[in-house]
Order: structure tokens, then C-alpha cells, then sequence
């Protein structure tokens, strides 16, 4: 403590260092977290690409493709159950896109039919 220093104002200081020192090594470890949580994720979503990339043709892929980006909610439910039926053995060659055509059929909701009639 220097000459003429306050005691009290010394101890806060010390607190708000000792403080800010904890704030720095929880928010490292956060980071880290986030890390582990993204790198685990890229994994998953490598292996799932791959899981698909073996029981889809080119064409069941390309339209698979087309389908996560206009709706993606369905395209993660058909590559849900397309990797639970390969998981499960039911699979034994690749499915084709007639076959991706059938599956998505059962799976998307149904189209609403508008009629627009005017007066």
C-alpha cells in the first residue's frame, strides 16, 4: 500500500481485480465450450452427410438439395428417416430419385389447393 493510500479503496480495488480475473477465466471457459459444442456438430453434420452421400444417387442428393433450401424442415425430416431406415439395415441399395420422389410424398404435408374466385 503506498504512503497516505486508503485502506478500504485498497480492498475494493483488490476485489474488483480479483473479480474481473474470474469474469476472464469463466468467459474463457465458455469459449471453450462453444468450441467443443461446434466441433462436435461439424461432426455430426459430416457424418450425416456422408451416411447420405452413401445410400442417395446423385440425382436423390441434387433433389434433396433443392428441397433443404425451399423447405428445410422437410428436408431434415426425410434425411432423418432415411438415416434411421440405413441405420436400422433396411436399405440395401441406393435410393434412386423415384424412390426419394415416393418417400417425400408420404412425408410432406399436403398441398392446400387455393381457389381464387372473383366478383
Amino acid at each position: 500500500m503506498a504512503y497516505g493510500e486508503d485502506p478500504e479503496l485498497a480492498e475494493l480495488r483488490r476485489r474488483r481485480l480479483r473479480q474481473l480475473q474470474e469474469m476472464q477465466q469463466s468467459e474463457a471457459a465458455n469459449a471453450q465450450a462453444m468450441a467443443a459444442q461446434d466441433a462436435e456438430m461439424a461432426r455430426r453434420d459430416a457424418e450425416r452427410s456422408e451416411i447420405l452421400r452413401r445410400i442417395l444417387t446423385a440425382e436423390a442428393r441434387e433433389r434433396l438439395g433443392r428441397i433443404r433450401l425451399a423447405k428445410p424442415e422437410v428436408a431434415a425430416a426425410v434425411e432423418q428417416q432415411l438415416i434411421a431406415l440405413a441405420a436400422s439395415g433396411r436399405i440395401q441399395r441406393p435410393i434412386d430419385d423415384a424412390t426419394l420422389r415416393a418417400l417425400l410424398e408420404r412425408i410432406a404435408p399436403e398441398r392446400r389447393e387455393i381457389n381464387i374466385t372473383r366478383r
